[in-house]
């Protein structure tokens, strides 16, 4: 990030036709800064899962997805476990098609083979334009809701953030928080909202989902998932998931 705190911008080479595309293995833990492009970018994974963070809503990213962030976007990726990510960059001006914010995209089979064959340099020009006009046509948003929550500031109500997102299964109550960094339970309660924009309670269940996300895309059980994540039936989790997200948690990530 720059010294005075706005997102690097960085700008992709032009290409002969409108997509332009980066590949590379992503090392478990790596994340890029807060940074942008002037052109729009599909960020993808053939391989394994990333993560794409705008503001607080979090994307994560298996095969089977793929996020539009337009041009001028500030965002963060990266990867918990390793990812072969493809970076594709568009030109604004010659793109067919646009989405106005951020947009989660479904990668079919065959929108998966024109990634790879797009990916490979020595493909000739007049192919790769008939191959971007058929990627533009397969196109295709998934309507869910984002799942993130803002990080609050005030040093307890950031301890106790810190303490669920290390491990979002913590069941200690807003009460026990409280106790635990020398506040009332109505003063922590009423940080989250001032600080957030949503309750203790909704702020804990979006940082578990959020949590469940990277374990659902690497196609655990959802009884496994719903345990390590801090809910005590895979019923609740799913019922959770569904009222926050829009579509159940087999749904989310289905081809």
């Amino acid at each position: 990030m720059s010294q005075n705190g706005h997102a690097m911008v960085q700008p992709a080479p032009p290409g002969a036709t409108a997509m332009v595309f980066g590949a590379g293995v992503l090392p478990a833990g790596h994340w890029f800064e807060l940074h942008e492009h002037p052109q729009h970018q599909i960020a993808w994974a053939s391989q394994g899962v990333i993560a794409v963070e705008v503001r607080d809503n979090r994307w994560v990213l298996p095969p089977t997805r793929a996020l539009w962030i337009p041009g001028g976007t500030a965002h963060r990726t990266g990867t918990s476990d390793g990812a072969a990510m493809r970076g594709i960059y568009l030109e604004p001006d010659r793109c067919s098609v646009s989405f106005g914010g951020p947009t989660m995209l479904r990668v079919t089979r065959l929108l998966h083979e024109l990634f790879d064959l797009l990916t490979t340099p020595d493909t000739a020009s007049a192919r790769r334009t008939r191959a971007e006009a058929v990627v533009f046509d397969l196109l295709e948003p998934v309507e869910v809701i984002p799942i993130g929550a803002h990080q609050p500031t005030d040093p307890r109500a950031r301890q106790v953030a810190a303490a669920l997102t290390a491990d979002p299964a913590d069941r200690r109550t807003l009460a026990e928080f409280a106790a635990d960094v020398a506040a009332s339970p109505r003063t922590l309660a009423r940080l989250f909202v001032a600080e957030t924009g949503i309750s203790f309670g909704q702020w804990r269940t979006q940082i578990r989902l959020a949590a469940s996300l990277p374990l659902l895309a690497a196609g655990l059980p959802i009884a496994r998932i719903a345990g390590r994540v801090g809910y005590a039936t895979p019923s609740a989790y799913v019922a959770a998931f569904r009222r926050a997200v829009g579509v159940s948690p087999g749904r989310y990530f289905a081809g």
